[in-house]
This record gives structure tokens, sequence and C-alpha cells, in this order.
């Protein structure tokens, strides 16, 4: 009985030293691929179509990994009304948008890739949004003109 439990102690030794290397591996790797992945200057992946960098105020519009326009100023969320950050999709658009929560409030070129009314549209860069990406009539122009239904939007 005591050379068996020998053998499988030494058996789930070099099981465990198996596991251990392989997991390091793989997490060397995986470092690897994803800052391969990001797109230089941004926070975002080469996944993303539209970038927002949140802490920055600035938003990119990304082409296969390349950066085609952006950096440009944005205006996002404040305080209990952040703009949500992860990765989301763009679910609609509308070129000449008018709020239903905030009294009609014009929402030109919005692009709508959020829960609960979140979007890209024209607005003031000056104070912080209800959770929108605010940007400038020419930068929201070209968003509108840039992004497709089902296009990622990374929010970071």
């Amino acid at each position: 009985m005591g050379a068996h439990n020998k053998s499988v102690s030494f058996r789930a030794r070099i099981a465990v030293a198996l596991a251990v290397a392989a997991m390091a591996s793989f997490g060397v790797v995986g470092t690897a691929a994803a800052d391969h992945d990001m797109v230089e200057g941004t926070p975002c992946t080469e996944a993303a179509r539209a970038c927002v960098d949140i802490d920055g105020k600035q938003a990119w519009l990304i082409d296969d990994g390349e950066i085609v326009r952006g950096p440009v100023p944005v205006s996002t969320g404040g305080q209990g009304r952040e703009t949500p950050r992860g990765d989301h999709t763009v679910d609609w658009k509308h070129r000449d948008h008018h709020s239903n929560e905030f009294n009609g409030a014009p929402m030109p070129f919005a692009i709508f890739f959020a829960e609960g009314g979140i979007a890209f549209h024209e607005g003031n860069l000056n104070t912080d949004s209800a959770g929108c990406v605010r940007m400038a009539h020419e930068d929201a122009e070209a968003w509108f003109g840039f992004l497709e239904v089902g296009d990622p939007v990374q929010i970071r």
C-alpha cells in the first residue's frame, strides 16, 4: 500500500506541474494576443468600429484596426448617469432624432448602441451628458455616415 501511495503522489505532482506550466504558457500567449489586438493610441481592440475613452474624453473611428478619424473630443455621462463601459453594438440610427426622455431635445445624427437610449449624437461638449456620447457637428455627421447597424462599439 505504501508504494501505491508514493506512486499516486508522484503522478499527482507531475499532473499539477504540467497543469501549472500549461496555464502559465496560455497566460503568456493570451496576453501577447490581447496586446497585439489593441489599436495603437486607443484603449480599444481591432474589433471595434467606434472607440470611446471616457476618462480621456475622446473617440475614434476604426476600420480593420486602423484609425480613420480621431481622436475627437467628446462629452460623456456624468455622475449617476454614466456612459456604460463595455462592448456594445450599433442598434439603430436616426439622423433627426428628438429625445423622448428629455422634452424632445434634439439629438442630431443619433446612433444608438446601448440600453436606455444611449447614443452618439451631436451636442454640447462643455457639460456632462445624461449618458450619451456627444460630439461636434462634423464628428457626429462622420460617425453617422461611417457606422452601420451591427457595428461593434467599445466604451472604455
